[in-house]
């Protein structure tokens, strides 16, 4: 049975509650040149401030607003020797009026009050500093989930999520499980509009990335990766700038940190010279 898809304007009656589950998966990294020992812990020791579980708790905090959820418990941890997780487990706000906006395909807010019908949810984060020794390249990962069960889509957290974290790549996934029923008992798969992730994302952010899409429409999975179009060798360097360097150094670190981006982009080891034919 093909359904077409509904309007805030042609909302259906439920019999009980909406038990659809709507999954964000946002991933991002940042890239760094990290050629020596004493770079790479210096970039590490970086990383682990500006990304302990107290920040980190602070960021899914804003993301609860924004989908207005109610946070039951709160589990954060700091790991050694680097990286940090945070788990929230949320459950619905005070329920109001669902505004028509969350319906749209358009950027959500970023924080403010957003109160939405909201239950059985949790949102985590868990980071992963990494670093190759031989090729001198230093990557920062973090892995974000939105569950959501209700109205709100937590696809309108992802403005905020974009805006909280300096990323080189963004890899964002959205998934709409299982059905609900009308009040006649017909199933319904998705209660929203959705033709793109990238209709979340805010125009002058779109204009700084390549992104590709690629969806399945007729199982409600949404793929959208994301890669900085501009390139300044500075942004890459950990503790100086490229003036410190000769013209053949500079060319050799920016292929090594362009290659990386690459693969992590691509999802696929590049050997030298065929980046080209990647693209």
């Amino acid at each position: 049975m093909t359904l077409t898809p509904l309007t805030h304007e042609q909302r259906v009656t439920l019999h009980g509650f909406n038990n659809l589950t709507k999954s964000l998966s946002f991933n991002m990294y940042d890239i760094c040149y990290t050629e020596t020992k004493q770079e790479r812990e210096a970039y590490l020791e970086y990383i682990d401030e500006q990304y302990n579980s107290d920040r980190l708790r602070m960021i899914l905090g804003h993301v609860a607003e924004i989908i207005g959820a109610h946070v039951l418990n709160v589990a954060q941890q700091d790991y050694v020797p680097q990286g940090a997780s945070v788990t929230l487990l949320v459950s619905e706000g005070p329920v109001v009026e669902v505004p028509n906006e969350s319906y749209s395909e358009s950027p959500g807010p970023l924080p403010e009050s957003v109160v939405m019908q909201l239950d059985k949810s949790h949102i985590t984060v868990h980071t992963y500093p990494e670093y190759h020794p031989d090729e001198g390249i230093s990557t920062f990962r973090a892995d974000i989930d939105v569950s959501t069960c209700g109205e709100i889509s937590p696809l309108k957290a992802l403005n905020f999520l974009i805006h909280s974290f300096d990323t080189d790549i963004m890899t964002i996934d959205y998934r709409v499980r299982g059905f609900t029923r009308d009040i006649e008992g017909n199933k319904l798969f998705i209660d929203h509009d959705i033709s793109s992730i990238q209709n979340y994302i805010p125009e002058e952010v779109k204009e700084e990335f390549h992104m590709i899409d690629v969806n399945v429409y007729q199982e409600n999975i949404f793929h959208t990766k994301c890669k900085l179009k501009a390139f300044d060798l500075n942004n890459y360097l950990f503790g100086y700038t490229k003036d410190k360097l000769t013209p053949e150094q500079a060319e050799t670190i920016e292929d090594r940190l362009r290659t990386e981006m690459d693969e992590i982009f691509y999802g696929r080891t590049i050997s030298s010279g065929s980046i080209d034919q990647v693209q």
